[in-house]
């Protein structure tokens, strides 16, 4: 029965701190201008300055093939949407995914023409999931979201492993 009591006393008191210290993070997944998904007449600032983007996470641009694409860009062809130089990918699928691998500045555009000077662009900053930093949300874009069907939970593993740890010790 010592030995039990001891188990479980170790399991709550060192082993849970151990996973309360790790950084697990979950990637989430974005689709990009929610349900009103990448078109124009949306207004990609607002959309873009709700999330905090980490490494990891992925981007879904939704659009009616033919009708738009999504280029990855450089600062000065995201500025000048010029996209005769500057691309470094572009996707036409009509749901492009596009995970966010680097912890940098992100600018992305739709090149059929006007539709970048139309407010179809935006830039997001990619946190490494490790930096406290998120909280300074330094996106920038050009253009309502609607509903919040991205919100996510990182870290919410920790209390189910608490909720077990003390239910194994209990059962000892």
């Amino acid at each position: 029965m010592k030995q039990a009591q001891g188990l479980s006393c170790f399991m709550i008191l060192i082993i849970y701190p151990i996973f309360l210290s790790t950084s697990i993070v979950e990637s989430l997944v974005y689709n990009v201008g929610d349900s009103e998904n990448w078109n124009t007449g949306v207004n990609y600032l607002s959309w873009s300055q709700k999330y905090n983007f980490t490494l990891g996470d992925t981007l879904v641009f939704n659009y009616v093939l033919t009708q738009h694409n999504t280029c990855v860009v450089t600062q000065a062809t995201y500025q000048s949407c010029n996209s005769s130089t500057g691309v470094l990918a572009r996707y036409e699928s009509g749901n492009d995914q596009i995970v966010l691998n680097e912890a940098k500045k992100y600018w992305f555009i739709c090149d059929v023409p006007g539709h970048c000077s139309g407010g179809m662009r935006f830039a997001i900053n990619v946190y490494d999931n490790n930096n406290n930093n998120n909280n300074n949300n330094n996106n920038t874009a050009v253009l309502p979201p609607s509903t919040d069907q991205n919100s996510g939970t990182k870290g919410s593993w920790r209390a189910s492993l608490l909720i077990f740890s003390i239910a194994a010790a209990l059962a000892l």
